[in-house]
């Protein structure tokens, strides 16, 4: 508690979590000095008062445990979140941190331990973070306390330009870490992204922060390459592409003596951590560097360039690695930094030049990057439906695969396409190790089928642009990350790989990821395919599987018996969202490689009501893929207003399988198509739900289609409202984002564009907490430079808020800004369902699509085989098996199905959407990287009463 405090004031919104809190503190050892109320049939103004003694070296601390009804009760923290990055109510010094850990494993409450290192790396301190009764966040320490005056006259933080609001309770004070960041290798989109989270975050937690211009050249040649980076120094460095403080190939830092003289340059700044951005090649030569550092200091001694003093301060040097290729060629990682940007670059040239390609029914070979890696290749054959593809770990099988490409295209054309597209990556090889060129596939279509051919190799526009969505978050959450583990290392511990997987940011051993990721080539050099497709990711498996069946048409070994064939509708339901016509065409496509026939419901279930129901060919959902919207129809109507005449429908059209196509409207749909099957037997079919919806609130998926389209909509929407907004200087934008009763849209778009703050449906607003927002743009822009002053951006969720409307909040900012800045808004509406779909959203359609064929096929397995045993003409129905009626979803990197009837249990209906939400863990980075924590109304009031007590 700081000094000069009397007591820190707690509410508990109910009696329980009041006796419940009452519990916890006298666990961990304060003492009741009071426990009264003013009137024993009022138990609502029930107080207990708390002690801490602290004995004679230290000030006892003092707690008012407030039974308050009106209050609102903090959201629940999710366990993944740091909670050393929350703002903390209490930090308690004290000796026994044993005492206080056997205590909490006692009461089975969760926390998390953080090693804290000295400057001069003789000393460990530790910090236990935990969650009290009431949801706030407590740490204890065996340090002195982290608050009082001597440690507070020498805090650095306002010399950083950290904003007048940034909470000290978050920052390790008395551990004073310096940090350099550099970005090395080929450049890719989302490195300033990582500088900027690097640097935000670091000084955040009480470091500062060094950005080494030029790679490891500015490393080597050190002075003004390597440069003390200020919280302003990193503004609107989110939108920008590549990477702003450089990257250069140094020779210098391959050899000893530049090594030697980088090491002398980040002593002298006095860094002892470096965050590297870059691929494999330069990841490895950082823990070469730090494998040296020993050696090295000890020359620099022994030669006069390094005091005694600083050798032994500077004793062991931490590396933590961020991956920023473009290739996505790293094991251990599922996605790396700037590949999907990248992807984003080649889908736009492709679909553009489809244009042309179509107009003149031309064939066009596309040359991507990826020497070792066919990920490009692969993805944008999927999201833009090329004929072919050629990637380095899956060569033809064939030994004449000129012969096989060429038999593809030709059927293709043979089905009235006017267009071909052959996508190779550039490292792409045949099964001897013979490469394949674009221009030998040219020469090949040309000579053997008469088609007018030409080559478009992307080159560096694969690298371009400013960062997608995707990247942007990607990369502040991994360098979050990132600076967490320089400030957990330990000079035993390897050079940690920050990565994602199964959608969670991950920490391993950094050389470990560079060996699985040169194992792939080696397997590539050996012939060794299957082992290279092996040290992928099995999405990436999954996706090549799902390309080849919707792509190659009349492979007769895909195809079922002719008993096993069956009748598949697809219906639209809900608003338009990107991928849905993705799906359909992948559905289609592949159930017709099955043997199956694709029904087209129009309209959704009034079409399905009205019989508007039409056989899709394989034709027929040519370009489909890069189509936004829904080109079957979308409503919201129920099929609970006439199921009779939905069962009629069913069983006069033969459907044997449904497959819905939408958002939450559909997974009611569900509900009750399964509900109903008691009453009509010809609903007892498989029936299986796509989530697509733009709000991302369907339970059972981490990602609905639709949701990456509509954050890039909303992105490049906000980097022109940020551009316009600071042209004129001092203006903010309050921005309204749809999402229903969710924030995810808001809470991404928000982390993704460098939102000042957001306001969501799961927090609401208040009165209080408008004004201390206000009071927050007001030091900003008294702390900016008169001349430079920026522009800034509020997001805000539609229905947060009957009361606090868009306009509302606008006007409230104008008059109580006081001139100091204006105030506008943006309503961004549909827009938000984006144009064209981007690329993510195509490929989790099209694997998502022939998941859905594979469970339909899957659950009428048992009708089938009964109804061939019985010589049946048609399958019988299923019995009510709750598992045949399900939702398929992307959890992590997998795909699963999870039964309709399971999912209620995580679903709150009232406000249709999931219970579950991952994404929530991101909420608190979009304030503390805007430059302030989240205060909620009491809080604020709380803080008001403790400072005039």
């Amino acid at each position: 508690m700081s000094e000069g405090l009397s007591h820190v004031i707690l509410n508990a919104s109910s009696a329980d979590a009041f006796d419940k809190a009452l519990n916890f503190y006298c666990a961990v050892g304060f003492q009741i000095v009071s426990d009264s109320h003013d009137n024993d049939q009022d138990f609502t103004s029930k107080i207990a008062w708390l002690a801490l003694f602290g004995g004679k070296t230290q000030k006892d601390l003092t707690i008012k445990l407030k039974l308050n009804p009106a209050f609102s009760p903090r959201a629940a923290l999710c366990q993944d979140i740091d909670f050393a990055s929350q703002e903390v109510v209490l930090v308690i010094a004290t000796a026994n941190l044993q005492d206080v850990e056997t205590v909490l494993t006692e009461s089975d409450r969760h926390f998390q331990k953080h090693d804290i290192r000295s400057e001069d790396n003789k000393h460990f301190s530790r910090e236990i973070y935990t969650l009290d009764p009431l949801g706030n966040v407590i740490a204890f320490t065996n340090k002195a306390s982290p608050f009082s005056s001597v440690l507070l006259e020498h805090s650095h933080v306002q010399h950083q330009g950290v904003p007048p609001t940034v909470e000290l309770a978050s920052l390790h004070f008395g551990h004073k870490k310096k940090i350099g960041v550099l970005t090395s290798g080929g450049d890719s989109p989302g490195m300033n992204a990582c500088v900027r989270a690097v640097v935000r975050y670091g000084i955040s937690k009480g470091c500062e922060v060094y950005a080494i211009y030029e790679g490891y050249q500015g490393l080597v040649d050190g002075g003004s390459f390597i440069k003390k980076m200020s919280w302003i120094d990193v503004r609107g460095w989110l939108a920008v592409g590549g990477t702003s403080i450089g990257t250069a190939r140094c020779m210098a830092f391959k050899t000893r003596e530049g090594r030697l003289q980088a090491a002398e340059n980040l002593i002298s700044n006095g860094i002892d951590s470096l965050i590297v951005c870059g691929g494999d090649g330069s990841l490895t030569g950082a823990d070469v560097f730090r494998a040296e550092w020993p050696d090295l200091l000890k020359e620099l001694n022994e030669t006069g360039r390094v005091s005694d003093e600083l050798c032994q301060k500077f004793q062991h040097l931490t590396i933590v690695g961020l991956v920023g290729s473009i290739d996505n060629d790293m094991s251990s990682t599922d996605i790396t930094i700037g590949a999907v940007t990248s992807l984003h670059r080649i889908c736009e040239s492709v679909d553009s030049i489809s244009s042309t390609a179509l107009s003149h029914s031309r064939a066009f070979v596309i040359e991507v990057m990826g020497r070792h890696c066919g990920w490009l290749a692969l993805m944008a054959g999927i999201a833009t439906g090329a004929d072919f593809v050629f990637i380095p770990e899956r060569p033809p099988a064939e030994d004449d695969w000129a012969a096989v490409m060429c038999d593809v295209a030709h059927r293709h054309r043979h089905l009235g396409k006017r267009k071909t597209v052959i996508i190779v990556a550039e490292g792409a090889v045949d099964k001897n190790l013979n490469a394949i060129k674009a221009e030998y596939i040219k020469d090949i279509l040309t000579d053997k089928l008469g088609l007018d051919t030409r080559v478009t190799t992307l080159g560096h526009t694969q690298r371009g642009g400013s960062p997608a969505a995707y990247d942007r978050i990607l990369a502040t959450t991994q360098s979050v990350e990132a600076v967490e583990a320089v400030l957990r290392a330990t000079p035993e511990s390897p050079s940690p790989l920050i990565g994602i997987n199964n959608n969670k940011v991950t920490c391993g051993p950094l050389m470990k990821a560079v060996e699985l990721t040169h194992a792939v080539a080696e397997a590539i050099s050996q012939k060794n395919f299957a082992r290279a497709m092996e040290l992928r990711d099995p999405q990436f498996a999954d996706e090549y599987d799902a390309y080849i069946a919707s792509t190659i048409i009349d492979d007769t070994t895909m195809r079922l018996p002719e008993h096993q064939q069956m009748r598949i509708a697809i219906l639209h339901v809900g608003a338009p969202a990107g991928g849905m016509n993705a799906a359909t065409r992948t559905i289609v496509r592949y159930a017709l490689n099955r043997g199956h026939k694709p029904l087209g419901v129009f309209n959704g279930f009034p079409g399905l009501l009205n019989g508007s129901i039409e056989e899709l060919t394989w034709l027929s959902v040519d370009g489909w893929t890069s189509r936004g919207g829904s080109e079957l129809g979308t409503n919201r109507t129920q099929p609970d207003k006439d199921m009779g005449m939905v069962a009629y429908q069913l069983q006069k059209h033969q459907i044997q399988g449904i497959i819905l196509v939408g958002g939450f409207e559909a997974f009611s749909a569900l509900l009750k198509l399964e509900e109903a099957r008691e009453k009509y037997p010809s609903l007892r079919i498989p029936m299986c739900h796509i989530p697509a919806t733009i709000s991302n609130n369907v339970p059972g998926t981490d990602f609905s289609l639709g949701t990456d389209t509509s954050l890039n909509a909303i992105v490049e929407a906000c980097d022109a409202i940020v551009q316009s907004a600071r042209s004129s200087r001092r203006r903010v934008f309050v921005v309204e984002v749809q999402g229903g009763k969710t924030g995810y849209l808001a809470v991404e778009a928000g982390l993704a564009t460098g939102a000042n703050t957001i306001y969501i449906p799961e927090e609401g607003i208040s009165l209080s907490r408008l004004q201390a927002d206000v009071q927050h743009l007001i030091d900003l822009y008294n702390d900016d430079p008169p001349e430079k002053s920026e522009g800034r951006i509020i997001l805000r969720t539609e229905t947060v808020s009957d009361t606090y409307t868009t306009d509302v909040i606008c006007n409230i900012l104008k008059d109580e800004g006081h001139n100091i800045f204006d105030s506008r808004t943006a309503v961004l509406g549909h827009i938000q369902q984006g144009g064209t779909p981007s690329p993510m959203d195509r490929i989790r359609a099209t694997r998502l699509a022939v998941k859905c064929v594979e469970f339909v096929e899957l659950h009428a397995s048992a009708a089938f085989s009964e109804a061939h045993a019985n010589r049946s003409e048609q399958p019988i129905e299923l019995t009510h098996a709750k598992e045949s009626a399900a939702v398929v979803g992307i959890m992590g990197t997998d795909v699963k199905f999870t039964s309709v009837t399971d999912l209620l249990s995580e679903t709150d209906l009232k406000n249709r959407k999931s219970t579950k939400s991952w994404w929530y863990a991101h909420r608190p980075l979009v304030d503390l990287l805007s430059g302030r924590g989240l205060f909620t109304s009491r809080e604020q009031d709380e803080q008001a009463q403790q400072q005039s007590s």
